[in-house]
């Protein structure tokens, strides 16, 4: 089963969920970076993985 990150189009947080955990908006899927050895999306996935291992 493959996972997508989704952001909230209000609050610009990241997720998995189907909507918002802190305003309950709507989310779009994002798409991944392409490849660059400085990574600025690290945090997020990350903080991804972490929330993961939370649940």
């Amino acid at each position: 089963m493959k996972m997508k990150m989704k952001r909230c189009n209000i609050c610009m947080i990241y997720t998995i969920e189907e909507t918002c955990p802190k305003c309950g908006g709507s989310l779009n899927v994002i798409y991944p970076p392409k490849y660059s050895i400085e990574d600025k999306y690290g945090k997020y996935r990350r903080k991804l993985k972490e929330e993961l291992n939370n649940q």
